[in-house]
C-alpha cells in the first residue's frame, strides 16, 4: 500500500499525487481516501499525469473531500464480494450492501475488471452447436423473437413504452419456470423503480434466486458506469459454478451516458456525434464479457433507452451491433393499447431460423410476418378510402392481421395492477397453435376484441 495526497477535486474527478514513481498505481486500481466527517470514498485511476500524479474518478460523493487528504493505494482493482450469500442481496458499484440487511457473509471476492482473453469459450456455442431455446411464456417473444440460451437480446424503446415491465415479466416467468440463477443490474435508472422491483421480487417469492447491483441516477457518473462491470462480475461468478445465468440490465444507454459524462469531465474532445471518443471500446469492454464458456452460459436481456425515439442515435447503433435479437417498442402500439408494444416489423432476431426453432414454427412465423407487412400497406389505404373499398381477399387478410396483433397481446403478472387481469404464462406450443389457427381462418367469425389480452387461443369468447 502506497500513500498519496489529494491535490485537486473537480466534481467527481480527483487528482492524487504520490511521493515516487514506484508508488503510482496502475490504471483501474482503487485508491481509498476519507472525506471530512469520516465517510470512506473509493477512487478509480483512469489517467496517469506528469509529476507523479494520477487522475481518478470518484465512485461516491466528493462532498467534504479536503485538499491534502491522505489517499491510500489499495494495490488492486475494485473487488466485490461473490458467492451464494449474494442471492437476495443488493450491492452498489464497489460491492457494499445497500439493502440494510447488514454485512454480506462471504469470504470470496472478484475484481470487477477482467481480461476477457483469459475466458475459455464454450466450443459447442462458438462453433455453432445445437442451440437451446429458452421459453419466456410471452407469446410475441417466443413466437417471433425466440430467446436462445447464451444469446443477447436488446429491448429498445423511448420513455414510458414498457421496457422495465417487459424485463420484470421475463424475470418472473423464466426464473420461476426454469429455476435459473438471475443477476439484475440497475444502471442510471430511477431509485423508485429499483425499490419497486425489489419488493416485487419479494412478493413473487423469487428474491432468493436473484442477485442485484444498483447504481441509480442520483449517484456520480463513476458509480453508474462501473455498476455494469459489477453486475457482469456477479454473472461470471455464477457461470464459473457451471450455472446457466440470466443477466438483466436496465439500462445500457445510461451506462453509455455516464461514460460520456466522465469523458467530458476529464476534458476529452467529444466525437462528431457528441458522444465520448471511446464509445465503441467502452461498450465492447462490457458486451464482450457476456459470453458462453465451458460449463455455463450467460443469457443477457438488456433494456436500451432510445433518445427521442431515434434508432439511428450513435450510442444505440453501437449497442445493438452486439445483440442477437432486437425488440423495438413502438409508441404507436402503446397508443393503441397493444401490450407488449413490440413492433414485429421493425424488430429482428437471428434466432428465427429453421435450424434452431424447427421448420413448422419458422413457416408459421414467416407467414404471420408476411400478413403483418401487407396489413401495414393496407392500413394506410384504409385510412384514406375506408375498409369497404378493399377487395374481398384484402379485407380478409386485413381482419386476420388485426386479430393476430390482438392475439399477440397478453396480460402480464408484472402489470396486474394496471390491467386488472391476472397474468398468464403461454407455452410456445400454444402460441404457435393460436397464430396458425388465425392465419388459416379459424378465427374469421370471431370479433377481434375476443382475442385481446388473453393467453391461449381457446380462451377467446364469441
Amino acid at each position: 500500500m502506497s500513500l498519496g495526497k489529494v491535490i485537486s477535486v473537480e466534481g467527481p474527478v480527483v487528482d492524487v499525487v504520490f511521493k515516487s514513481e514506484k508508488d503510482i498505481p496502475n490504471l483501474y486500481e482503487a485508491i481509498e481516501t476519507e472525506c471530512f466527517g469520516g465517510n470512506k470514498l473509493i477512487l478509480e485511476v483512469v489517467e496517469h499525469l506528469e509529476n507523479k500524479r494520477v487522475r481518478c474518478v470518484a465512485l461516491g460523493s466528493t462532498l467534504n473531500l479536503q485538499y491534502n487528504a491522505v489517499a491510500n493505494s489499495c494495490g488492486d482493482m475494485i473487488r466485490i464480494p461473490v458467492g451464494e450469500a449474494m442471492f437476495g442481496r443488493i450491492i452498489n458499484a464497489i460491492g457494499e450492501p445497500i439493502d440494510r440487511k447488514g454485512k454480506i457473509e462471504t469470504q470470496q471476492s472478484a475484481p470487477i475488471r477482467r481480461n476477457i482473453s483469459s475466458i475459455r469459450l464454450n466450443p459447442d456455442r462458438a462453433l455453432g452447436g445445437e442451440a437451446e431455446i429458452l421459453e419466456t411464456g410471452i407469446k410475441m417473444i417466443d413466437f417471433l423473437f425466440p430467446l436462445i440460451k447464451g444469446s443477447k437480446t436488446g429491448i429498445l424503446g423511448g420513455a414510458a413504452l414498457g421496457k422495465s415491465i417487459l424485463i420484470l415479466e421475463t424475470i418472473h416467468n423464466v426464473v420461476e419456470k426454469h429455476e435459473g440463477a438471475c443477476v439484475f443490474t440497475g444502471a442510471g435508472e430511477r431509485i423508485r423503480e429499483g425499490n419497486e422491483l425489489y419488493f416485487e421480487f419479494v412478493k413473487q417469492g423469487i428474491i432468493k434466486k436473484v442477485m442485484m447491483a444498483f447504481g441509480q441516477m442520483d449517484e456520480p457518473p463513476g458509480a453508474r458506469f462501473e455498476i455494469a462491470m459489477t453486475g457482469v462480475t456477479l454473472a461470471e461468478y455464477l457461470q464459473e459454478q457451471s450455472k446457466d445465468v440470466l443477466f438483466f440490465m436496465d439500462n445500457v444507454y445510461r451506462f453509455v451516458q455516464s461514460g460520456a459524462e466522465i469523458s467530458t469531465l476529464l476534458g476529452r474532445v467529444p466525437s462528431e456525434s457528441g458522444y465520448q471518443p471511446t464509445l465503441a471500446s467502452e461498450v465492447s469492454d462490457f458486451q464482450e464479457r457476456i459470453r458462453s464458456r465451458e460449463g455455463g452460459s450467460i443469457t443477457a436481456i438488456e433494456a436500451v433507452y432510445v433518445p427521442a425515439d431515434d434508432l439511428t442515435d450513435p450510442a444505440v447503433v453501437t449497442i445493438f451491433s452486439y445483440l442477437d435479437s432486437i425488440l423495438v417498442l413502438s409508441r404507436e402500439k402503446v397508443q393503441l393499447g397493444l401490450y407488449p408494444a413490440i413492433d414485429p416489423l421493425v424488430s429482428s432476431s437471428s434466432n428465427l431460423d429453421p435450424a434452431i426453432i424447427g421448420r413448422e414454427h419458422f413457416n408459421i412465423a414467416q407467414e404471420s410476418l408476411k400478413i403483418l407487412t401487407k396489413y401495414e400497406e393496407l392500413r394506410r389505404v384504409v385510412m384514406i378510402i375506408g375498409i369497404d373499398e378493399l377487395s374481398k381477399a384484402d379485407r380478409t387478410l386485413y381482419d386476420r392481421a388485426r386479430k393476430l396483433l390482438n392475439f399477440l397481446t397478453q396480460p402480464f403478472y408484472a402489470a396486474e395492477a394496471y390491467t386488472g387481469k391476472k397474468g398468464q404464462y403461454v407455452t410456445l406450443k400454444d402460441s404457435i397453435s393460436g397464430c396458425d389457427k388465425i392465419i388459416n381462418g379459424r378465427a374469421d367469425r370471431m370479433p377481434e376484441e375476443s382475442l385481446y389480452l388473453i393467453g391461449e387461443f381457446e380462451q377467446a369468447k364469441f
